[in-house]
C-alpha cells in the first residue's frame, strides 16, 4: 500500500473525507455498543511530543488500545532528540520499530523533515501552523448534530492559529464558508494558512457581524502555547472577541458553539455559552478518539468494508 502521511487538512480530497467520517460513525457504534474492533493487534504507535497535551494524548492513546495496538510515548526532552540528535536519524529509527507516528512539535517543517525520513505513516497532532486532526473531530461532531457541512457557515472568532488555519483548509475541500474576524494586526495570513483564494472565507472587523446568521461559532484561547510573553497584550486586544451570549443570538437559532479546549471561561467564551444549550464541547473532545481511530485505520490498512 502506498505509504502517506496526515500533515495538513488539504492531503485528503473530499471524497476520502466522506469515507473517514462514515467509517468513524460505524467505529464509534460499535466501541458505543461494547462491542470489540481490534484489527492492529501487535502493531504499534510512537508519539512523540514537543508540546504538551491532555486531549490528544487520551484520544490518541486510547484509540489505539481499543484498535488493540498498544502505544509508546517519547518526551523530547528524554530522547536523543532532545539533546541534539538530527531529526532525521531519530525519524529513520523510530519508523523501523513503530507502525505509525504521531507527532505533536512546533514548526510545521519538523513534522514534514521526520514524515520525509519515515517508512510508516506520520500524523499531525498539532503544530504551530495546522491542527488536522481536531478540525476532523469537529466536522464529524458537526454532521453528528446537524448533518453535512456542505453550504453550512462557521464563524471564526478570534486568533488566526492553526485551529484557524485548517478551517479554512477544510471550507475549501468540503465546500463550506468560513466567516474569520480577528482583531487588528492578528488576520489570516494565507500563505501560512495553506490556502490560495478567498472563495471559501470572509473577513469581519466586527466580530458581531461574523457572526450573524453562522450555523456554528467557534474559538481557541487568546494565548497558545508558546505565546505565553504576549498573555497581557492579546488580553487587552481581544477583550471584544469573546463568544458570549449576545453573540450567540446573532446566530441561527439551531447553531452550535465549540472549542477545541483547553478555555478559558471568561476570557474568550462566556461561561453560559460553553456551559449552556449549544455547546458541544464535549461531544467535540471525543470524537477527536473516533475520528483518529477511523484515520489510523485508513493510513494503516487502507478503505476497510465490514
Amino acid at each position: 500500500m502506498e505509504l502517506r502521511h496526515y500533515l495538513q487538512f488539504k492531503d485528503f480530497n473530499r471524497d476520502e473525507y466522506e469515507y473517514l467520517f462514515d467509517r468513524t460513525r460505524w467505529i464509534k457504534d460499535k466501541f458505543k455498543r461494547y462491542e470489540r474492533y481490534q484489527p492492529l493487534v501487535d502493531r504499534t504507535l510512537a508519539m512523540v511530543f514537543e508540546k504538551h497535551s491532555t486531549r490528544t494524548r487520551l484520544s490518541f492513546e486510547a484509540g489505539f488500545n481499543q484498535l488493540g495496538g498498544s502505544v509508546i510515548t517519547l518526551m523530547t526532552r528524554d530522547t536523543q532528540m532532545g539533546r541534539g540528535e538530527p531529526l532525521e536519524d531519530v525519524a529513520r529509527v523510530i519508523s523501523r520499530m513503530v507502525d505509525i507516528v504521531m507527532i505533536r512539535t512546533f514548526e510545521q517543517t519538523i513534522i514534514e523533515r521526520f514524515s520525509s525520513n519515515s517508512r510508516v505513516p506520520v500524523i499531525n497532532g498539532l503544530t504551530n501552523e495546522y491542527h488536522p486532526c481536531q478540525i476532523m473531530g469537529d466536522i464529524f461532531t458537526y454532521i453528528e448534530h446537524r448533518g453535512s457541512i456542505k453550504g453550512k457557515t462557521v464563524a471564526w472568532i478570534g486568533d488566526s492559529n492553526n485551529v484557524c488555519n485548517t478551517w479554512l483548509q477544510a471550507a475549501s475541500i468540503l465546500d463550506f464558508n468560513v466567516h474569520v474576524s480577528t482583531p487588528p494586526g492578528y488576520e489570516v495570513e494565507p500563505e501560512r494558512a495553506g490556502i490560495h483564494d478567498d472563495s471559501h472565507f470572509e473577513s469581519f472587523a466586527d466580530p458581531l457581524e461574523a457572526a450573524r446568521g453562522a450555523d456554528l461559532i467557534t474559538t481557541d484561547v487568546w494565548t497558545s502555547m508558546g505565546m505565553e510573553a504576549e498573555d497581557a497584550e492579546r488580553k487587552r486586544d481581544f477583550e471584544d472577541w469573546q463568544v458570549d451570549a449576545d453573540m450567540m443570538r446573532l446566530a441561527k437559532p439551531d447553531a452550535l458553539f465549540m472549542h477545541c479546549l483547553p478555555a478559558h471561561r471568561g476570557e474568550e467564551v462566556a461561561a453560559n455559552v460553553i456551559d449552556g444549550p449549544q455547546s458541544v464541547v464535549w461531544d467535540e473532545a471525543e470524537n477527536r478518539m473516533h475520528v483518529q481511530k477511523a484515520l489510523i485505520e485508513f493510513l494503516m490498512l487502507g478503505r476497510t468494508i465490514i
